[in-house]
């Protein structure tokens, strides 16, 4: 087992040390689990692959949503969206 010591930024930013990160590639994406004080990190390349198509689906919803609530959205006749529904 690998133990380290990082610390946030003022925006949030951590660092995953060098040695923990050798088999990471650059832009991997990783899945943060917070339950109670306990923070898991996992690759998203290392989940069940119809779990990581949830998860990446309910990501691009919760984007949707923000961008939905600041007034950024076009409205779509239904077959348009589902035209790009199936292209996620």
């Amino acid at each position: 087992m690998d133990v380290a010591i990082t610390k946030m930024s003022s925006k949030g930013q951590i660092v995953i040390p060098a040695s923990m990160r050798t088999d990471l590639p650059e832009g991997e994406k990783i899945l943060i689990i917070r339950e109670g004080e306990r923070i898991i990190l996992k690759p998203l390349t290392e989940i069940e692959p119809a779990l990581r198509e949830d998860i990446l689906f309910a990501e691009k919803t919760e984007t949707a949503f923000g961008e939905y609530a600041k007034g950024n959205f076009t409205k779509k006749k239904a077959g348009d969206f589902i035209k790009e529904m199936d292209s996620w």
